[in-house]
């Protein structure tokens, strides 16, 4: 019984150890907050391409809008981005002569996404996909160390096991990765687990003598199939030379037939798998060696952009292996990284981390040499080439990855896994190499058990700050949507996994300023102001929000604090110049009206809304100066000549200010405004019979307008229709009851009702 038990024990702690990781994987997904296609499984992208190839074409099922494909430039980030946003949602889809397709790989589709719907009939989410990909690179990561401690590490305690499991599951990136779990992470996790069971594969070649040929074959065909998800991740296939060049010494030190069928077997499943991938190119690029990049709609011009540079490298090793954290006092603690200065072509650093500045218990990987130290023949053979191999995987794919353009944690995701398991070798080579010395090995675990603490505590902290971001990021799109109460949920979510998140609380102060909720929106607004006084765009929000509460003192002040922090910032100028107007302080308004000017070409819309400013501050005439200006710039702009027309109003010139309304109309004919304004312009030149149907449109359009009800009586009543007229007077008081002049209005129509004879 105790025999039976030595044994059972070490598979139960390791398979708890691995069930827990799982574990909170699906936790993580369970709880994610989007999908960018949005919540429905069939419009997930992966599962538009799956529905593409069950109706016989390669592009995904979803129709390509008329608006896009009229476009004179369809990959222009600013024409498309109408495009690309939900509910379209068409963001990174490739678009090629009338059709989309799906640059990201197609391997994730075939190996998941199409066997399962073809079993269950119903569409899987893409967070799920990447979580069943993750878990099962995991267990292919803790498989290989439990074997590599069974064959060679067996005086190494159960403990010690269990603590790389952990590492192995935590400290590899995919919980923060899993945070947001969409269309780019599903090639990634799809790509993590082929890269690890190519792995397994190359370790059973390694320690099965007898079926080698079939397990280099497994390695092979695991890498070309995660090359159909990650192209990135062709030069992994450098691997498969491992066992190859193994057997190859081998026979040459035994006189025996070189093994050219290993090496068949390590070249055709993934040469057969670059084959099937160009020739998916070609159909769908006209080229086997396009995969489509440069047609994807995204905020960034593909075709324009330069990959892959050396003047890369030194930026994202940094980037990617040295670059510490921010620390805060509050939740989640762990911030950004400060990233270096840019190189030319490079683009901005999402959310990466320097994995040996903030995971030391990686720099274990150090000590992997140690693990086949004092073995000799096959087994040390054996050992160091599998060794080898990891090692190979991560070299070679950060190495890749260093060479690119852009960098964000998702991408650690391509060379962290197997980082980890050369640490978790290492641990194993000093455990084997300190046995002879009790204290020195008790000290290497109570350190190591430190490290591996620090580097989990780290990877959960990040990841809870990636979910707080994800919450922030939802608030957007359902504000963006009209959702106001289920966007200030997300932000207050946001809020309670990241106290000093300052853009969830903007996003909150706009959410709730839009449901009405104005005192609490100023006090979100003005904590982020505290929280991250050195941000214009935080003075900006506040600003914005105390001159539509009428402080105007306080939105000066924080405009001139944005000014302050960026004087380029045209759009605050002119912000800043109706604040001042509206105060009064015309010369100062007009100095940052002049300043924005310098800044900023002058446009129609500039020019437009300043006029706006000087009307409702009371300058008429100066108004009108440049709503001309606006309207030479832009003749076709219905609000330029609406606003033309309220000027000549205001300074009694009503034969010209008809004409502009009339223009106005003739260009957008639901114009509310201009109908009423339209109408009101009749009515004082007498032409009462021309101003009725204006207002009646007016109210058509929008009928709970107490003025426009209040401007048809009027007219009605003088053209003697005081029945009528009173109707309409009746009904503005029922829409502001507090509406002295209907109320008079009435009154007066009453009167006038009653003394008509009977």
């Amino acid at each position: 019984m105790p025999s039976t038990m030595s044994r059972l024990v070490p598979s139960l702690v390791l398979g708890a150890g691995g069930a827990l990781v799982v574990a909170l994987y699906a936790v993580i997904v369970a709880k994610g907050v989007t999908e960018w296609s949005g919540a429905s499984a069939a419009e997930n992208p992966y599962n538009l391409l799956v529905a593409g190839f069950r109706a016989g074409h390669l592009s995904v099922a979803k129709e390509v809008p008329a608006g896009l494909a009229k476009l004179a430039d369809p990959y222009d980030p600013a024409a498309n981005a109408a495009y690309r946003s939900l509910p379209i949602g068409l963001h990174d889809l490739s678009y090629y002569q009338g059709r989309l397709f799906l640059y990201f790989g197609i391997t994730p589709a075939l190996l998941l996404f199409w066997p399962w719907v073809a079993l269950t009939g119903h569409f899987l989410l893409q967070r799920y996909a990447v979580a069943v990909f993750c878990a099962v690179g995991f267990l292919a990561s803790t498989g290989l160390l439990r074997a590599l401690w069974r064959r060679y590490f067996p005086e190494v305690g159960v403990a010690s096991i269990a603590a790389g499991v952990l590492g192995l599951g935590l400290v590899t990136a995919v919980p923060v990765m899993l945070q947001r779990a969409e269309l780019w992470e599903v090639a990634i996790g799809c790509g993590y687990a082929l890269v690890m069971l190519a792995l397994a594969a190359i370790w059973r070649a390694l320690h099965d003598a007898g079926r080698r040929v079939w397990w280099v074959a497994a390695a092979s065909l695991a890498l070309g199939l995660a090359v159909g998800a990650r192209p990135s991740l062709l030069f992994s296939a450098m691997v498969l030379l491992v066992p190859v060049a193994l057997a190859w010494r081998q026979t040459a030190a035994e006189g025996a037939r070189r093994p050219w069928g290993l090496l068949a077997a390590a070249v055709l499943p993934l040469a057969l798998c670059g084959l099937g991938l160009m020739l998916y190119n070609q159909l769908r690029f006209d080229s086997p060696f396009d995969f489509g990049q440069r047609y994807q709609l995204a905020g960034d011009r593909q075709e324009a952009a330069r990959y892959f540079s050396p003047r890369y490298f030194w930026f994202n090793i940094r980037v990617y292996f040295l670059e510490p954290v921010r620390w805060y006092r509050h939740l989640p603690f762990a911030g950004g990284i400060v990233p270096p200065p840019l190189p030319p072509g490079h683009a901005p650093v999402e959310d990466a981390f320097g994995v040996l500045a903030n995971l030391p218990v990686l720099w274990f990987a150090l000590a992997a040499p140690l693990a086949w130290r004092g073995r000799a023949g096959a087994e040390r053979a054996a050992l160091r080439a599998f060794v080898a191999a990891v090692a190979l995987v991560f070299a070679v794919n950060a190495l890749v990855l260093c060479g690119f353009y852009g960098n964000c944690s998702r991408y650690e995701v391509e060379f962290l896994p197997a980082l980890a398991l050369l640490a978790a070798t290492g641990v194993l080579g000093l455990e084997r190499a300190l046995s002879s010395r009790p204290r020195w090995r008790r000290a290497m675990r109570v350190s190591g058990g430190l490290l591996l603490t620090a580097s989990v505590a780290f990877i959960l902290l990040t990841s809870l700050g990636r979910y707080a971001i994800q919450r922030y990021l939802l608030g957007n799109h359902l504000l963006v949507a009209g959702q106001k109460p289920e966007a200030i949920a997300q932000y207050e979510a946001a809020l309670r996994a990241d106290p000093g998140l300052v853009d969830a609380e903007s996003g909150l102060g706009n959410a709730l300023l839009h449901a009405g909720r104005a005192p609490e929106a100023i006090a979100h607004f003005e904590r982020a102001v505290r929280l991250r006084p050195d941000r214009p765009e935080v003075h900006v929000n506040l600003a914005n929000v105390m001159s539509l509460t009428g402080d105007l003192p306080a939105a000066i002040s924080n405009f001139e604090a944005a000014l302050r922090l960026e004087p380029n910032d045209a759009e605050t100028h002119f912000n800043l110049a109706a604040a001042l107007a509206q105060t009064g302080r015309m010369e100062a308004a007009q100095a940052q009206f002049e300043a924005g000017l310098r800044l900023k070409p002058p446009d129609a819309e500039a020019l437009a809304n300043w006029g706006g400013v000087l009307l409702s501050a009371g300058h008429p005439v100066e108004a009108m100066a440049q709503f001309e200006s606006a309207l030479r710039l832009q003749s076709d702009s219905a609000s330029n000549h609406y606003g033309y027309g309220s000027a000549l109003a205001t300074v009694g010139r009503l034969d010209e200010a008809v004409r502009q309304f009339e223009a106005a109309l003739r260009l957008k004919p639901d114009y509310v405004e201009a109908h009423n304004n339209l109408g009101i312009a009749l009515t004082l030149l007498g032409r009462e019979a021309e101003a009725l149907p204006h207002y009646e449109a007016a109210l058509r359009l929008s009928p709970d307008q107490p003025s426009a009800h209040n401007n048809l009586g009027l007219a009605l009543a003088r053209l003697g229709r005081l029945s009528a007229a009173a109707a309409q007077f009746a009904e503005a008081l029922r829409l502001a009851p507090d509406y002295q002049e209907a109320r008079d209005n009435l009154a007066r129509a009453q009167e006038q009702l009653r003394a008509l004879p009977p």
